[in-house]
């Protein structure tokens, strides 16, 4: 324990943002950074409790509790008080392999379950974990550390998203010769192509990745399984496989007008922005284009959010969030969302803090859905009709959402975007192998064990558990790697 009455003498601090109205002139990270000596003080709040919720990694609810990937949370709090900081990176990479990815963009589970949280304020867990590994990176403690003897194992590993990239680094871990296809131009996959440069700086994960090839792993760009080479090929090729193809098949949203032109899927509209903007700084032009349009994004989840901060970037004319959800509450419902579930309580993303210092409102609209999209006489959209709605429990016990008679608006469109969640993994690896699937066509494999029923072939992430966070993933990447080396090794000291 770091000091007894910690959490008593401290209030909990994280870094201050960058000024909303100037950080959306940019497309760089938006947090600042705090003090070793603040982060000390913030360290001294963690009790190393008789039960740390922090690291349980468990669901309730539909929600996340903990840390999934198991963070020894209180220890490197504990480290970082007493100024050990090449300790605690150490403690840190013993369940993380990428804590630079999971500091920036994990909505941090850990701090919801945060013991401290039930009397007052949580422990500043996701600002210290940032910290520790942007130390580390900065003072060159972070360097290759390629295996000592190699197996004469080949593995594939399909999809080079936070999945991939774990299970990749923990069977080189172990000897085995990894080797990681990616359809896209970059790997990374959604840490790429899927969360924009200002959550996390695309050199962020370019470093990591040029860490792994350099500890061993070896990467394959522009290259399709199922279609470049077959499925059927690869497993020829190689002693096992992992699928780690994510759930990338965006949900279908059909209603009247849907085929006018201006209406995309949130992932076209985010990959578009970032490769542009890898490629030319956006002098290309080959993105969709949000400038002095009025936007509306469809969808309240962080892919919505993502939308609405890229289109702010554009120069949009207006940005408006719908969201099927009714607005949260301001204190956590302590009967319905007790501790230590995670938090649903109103909060303004980085997203909406910027468009309403630019707006002066939140862009939300809660409780509402889409009815009809409304288009010009060029086949373009240039509105869309809604109706307010409210969820319900029907006679067969379903809750259903339910239209409230009287609430139809209109509201000014010219660029929707759809952010309404994907329907599972795509279908053409499954199908050439003869994968079973789920009725969400998740790749069925039990967790915790990862192998789906054709030999050789194991699954992790996204595309076995369907849309979940970067932290699933990567727990699911490790776990999955340990199970691949007991299949080929008959054990494994794999965490």
């Amino acid at each position: 324990m770091s000091t007894p009455t910690g959490f008593m003498e401290y209030t909990r601090q994280i870094p201050a943002d960058r000024d909303p109205l100037e950080r959306i002139k940019d497309w760089e990270e938006f947090h600042k950074h705090m003090s070793e000596e603040e982060l000390r003080t913030q360290g001294s709040r963690c009790m190393d409790c008789g039960t740390p919720y922090c690291h349980t990694g468990i669901e309730l609810t539909g929600g996340t509790s903990g840390c999934p990937v198991n963070n020894l949370i209180p220890e490197w709090n504990n480290l970082i008080y007493r100024g050990l900081w090449r300790e605690a990176l150490d403690r840190l990479h013993k369940t993380n392999n990428f804590p630079e990815f999971t500091g920036s963009v994990c909505p941090a589970p850990c701090e919801g379950s945060c013991t401290v949280g039930l009397i007052g304020k949580p422990v500043t867990i996701k600002t210290i974990e940032q910290a520790i590994i942007d130390k580390g990176f900065s003072e060159g403690w972070v360097t290759p550390q390629p295996p000592e003897k190699r197996t004469g194992k080949k593995v594939a590993v399909v999809g080079s998203g936070p999945a991939g990239l774990a299970a990749a680094a923990q069977l080189n871990k172990a000897g085995h010769l990894a080797t990681v296809y990616e359809r896209a131009d970059r790997i990374g996959g959604l840490l790429t192509y899927g969360i924009p440069t200002m959550k996390l700086s695309k050199g962020v994960v370019q470093r990591r990745v040029d860490l792994l090839a350099a500890e061993g792993v070896q990467f394959i760009t522009n290259t399709e399984i199922g279609k470049d080479i077959s499925s059927e090929q690869l497993v020829k090729d190689y002693d096992a496989v992992v699928l780690c193809g994510g759930a990338t098949r965006p949900r279908q949203f059909k209603i009247e007008g849907s085929e006018l032109v201006g209406i995309h899927y949130a992932m076209d509209y985010l990959n578009t922005t970032i490769k542009s903007f890898l490629d030319s700084n956006l002098e290309d032009g080959q993105y969709i284009n949000a400038k002095d349009k009025h936007v509306v994004v469809i969808g309240g989840g962080d892919t919505g959010t993502d939308c609405v901060a890229t289109a702010l970037r554009h120069g949009c004319a207006s940005v408006t969030q719908f969201g099927t959800h009714a607005k949260a509450p301001l204190e956590r419902d302590e009967v319905n969302n007790p501790w230590p579930q995670f938090p649903n309580v109103y909060t303004l993303d980085y997203a909406q803090e910027e468009a309403k210092a630019l707006y002066g409102r939140d862009p939300r609209e809660f409780s509402i859905m889409t009815t009809k999209f409304i288009g010009d006489e060029n086949g373009r959209v240039n509105a869309l009709e809604t109706v307010q709605i409210e969820r319900i429990v029907d006679e067969t016990g379903r809750k259903i959402y339910q239209p409230i008679p009287g609430t139809e608006r209109q509201f000014k469109a010219d660029l929707v975007l759809i952010a309404i969640g994907f329907d599972g993994a795509e279908q053409t690896i499954p199908e050439q192998l003869s994968i079973e699937t789920d009725r969400w066509s998740n790749v069925k494999a039990k967790y915790g064990v990862y192998k789906t029923n054709v030999d050789k072939v194991f699954t992790a992430g996204d595309m076995r558990r369907g849309q979940s966070l970067v932290v699933w993933a990567i727990n699911e990447g490790r776990e999955a790697a340990r199970e691949v080396d007991k299949y080929l090794m008959g054990s494994s000291m794999l965490p």
